[in-house]
């Protein structure tokens, strides 16, 4: 039997073991947690933080029977040579695969659950305006904060947004009360003093890095983050990676790694390729979404492992400054390279499928911005099959969705509590409350 030990417990870590189950692997698994609790929703934080929902609300399923789990255990060394990894508390676990699931590394103030359960009194000043800045922000805004955003770029999330889309973040961040001080100097260590900008109270949201460092001391080939192949392994074969120690993620390309690696030790065939991404704050009301396709193709010459995308053939801008609408989407050979969207939520969603899909782009731009129907977008949810997956981070699927509302859950937060559909990434938020929509029509539920 095959022993696999899995660092990190981490939703990378807890979607690897669910499919590992499901495809009927016998042999023993161990998750090794640093953290003292169960594996939770790192994504929701936000939600954590503003009250809307309780700390519990985010932890997920326990792993399926069988599977070992360890918390609060912090995995020192990889001994390659043995198979074996070593622990803190002098513990040592032998394994036939290893996995890295040790996600991403932050040296700000909210990364954890317990970050987001300390108090915050008085005014707050919130360093770094990245998509964590901004999330962190807005959530101490709703709950009540007087909340200055502190920034070294010339807008919130630069690195991210053009000028126009920035401009109109940065205006919609001060309609909600939000101070910015946007070129403003952060030092080295990610703080400024509460003085100086008149906080009660400093958080530091300076960005998070994959977490590569027991990688890189075992001796596993690492670049922007650990490196892998198709088939998920680092330089040792014995050893693979899932997750955001891999380099830059979102939700979708998590589960895509997990669920390929769990095909790949059950003995089946699989290959995965980089998806594309979607970076999108979770901040209620913010329609805002930067697009990019993944790299054309490996290339062992560059930094990161890919060939170098080329330019784009067309760029596709819409603007409408007094809605608070503007899209730059980069077209080439006939398809979504990247895109920035703010203010159009139907063409967040059309965009980020095309994309992912790697479909070409219609004929009519603007109707794809602005929810037009046009050929080859996606069937309304409420005509999907049962079998069609609705929440891609639960593996919710609209047979589900619709069960729970046969059995009384007769809205989203119902469907939620009784699926958890929507308490990843809440991007099929839409799609639930449509199914749902469509259920009521012959019941006469108004």
């Amino acid at each position: 039997m095959s022993r696999i030990v899995v660092v990190g417990n981490g939703l990378a870590a807890h979607r690897l073991t669910s499919r590992l189950a499901a495809l009927g692997h016998d042999g023993p698994v161990t998750v090794l947690g640093a953290e003292p609790g169960p594996a939770y929703q790192r994504t929701l934080l936000g939600s954590v933080l503003d009250g809307s929902l309780p700390p519990g609300a985010l932890t997920l399923p326990p792993h399926p029977e069988g599977v070992r789990v360890r918390t609060g255990v912090r995995v020192t060394a990889v001994d390659r040579p043995n198979r074996a990894v070593r622990c803190a508390d002098g513990t040592s676990h032998d394994y036939d695969a290893l996995v890295l699931a040790t996600g991403a590394r932050s040296s700000g103030d909210v990364h954890t659950l317990a970050d987001c359960a300390r108090p915050v009194r008085g005014r707050v000043a919130v360093i770094g305006g990245g998509v964590l800045g901004v999330e962190t922000a807005t959530a101490l805004r709703r709950l009540g904060h007087r909340v200055v955003l502190a920034h070294a770029g010339p807008y919130p999330m630069h690195r991210h947004l053009d000028e126009v889309a920035g401009q109109l973040l940065a205006a919609r961040l001060e309609q909600e009360g939000i101070e910015l001080r946007l070129g403003a100097y952060v030092p080295p260590s990610g703080s400024l003093g509460a003085d100086a900008l008149g906080a009660d109270t400093v958080l530091r949201c300076t960005g998070t890095a994959p977490d590569t460092v027991l990688a890189r001391e075992a001796g596993l080939a690492v670049r922007q983050g650990v490196v892998v192949d198709e088939r998920l392994r680092t330089s040792d074969p014995a050893v693979y990676a899932i997750g955001a120690c891999t380099g830059p993620s979102d939700l979708t390309g998590t589960m895509g790694q997990a669920e390929t690696l769990a095909v790949l030790l059950t003995g089946g065939e699989a290959h995965w390729l980089p998806a594309a991404r979607i970076v999108r704050p979770r901040v209620p009301g913010l329609d805002l979404a930067c697009v990019s396709a993944p790299p054309p193709g490996p290339a062992e010459s560059t930094p990161t492992g890919h060939a170098p995308a080329a330019g784009p053939d067309e760029v596709v801008t819409f603007s409408d400054p007094a809605r608070g609408r503007y899209a730059r989407i980069e077209v080439r050979d006939g398809r979504v390279a990247g895109a920035v969207l703010v203010g159009l939520p139907e063409g967040i969603a059309a965009v980020g499928q095309l994309c992912a899909e790697a479909r070409p782009v219609p004929g009519d731009r603007l109707a794809l911005l602005l929810g037009g129907r046009h050929e080859g977008s996606g069937d309304d949810p409420a005509a999907m099959a049962d079998d069609a997956v609705l929440c891609h981070c639960n593996n919710v699927s609209k047979g589900a969705v619709v069960h729970a509302w046969q059995n009384g859950a007769r809205d989203v937060g119902a469907v939620a509590a009784a699926t958890r559909a929507t308490t990843g990434c809440g991007g099929c938020a839409d799609a639930v409350r449509a199914v749902c929509a469509a259920l009521r029509v012959p019941e006469g539920v108004g």
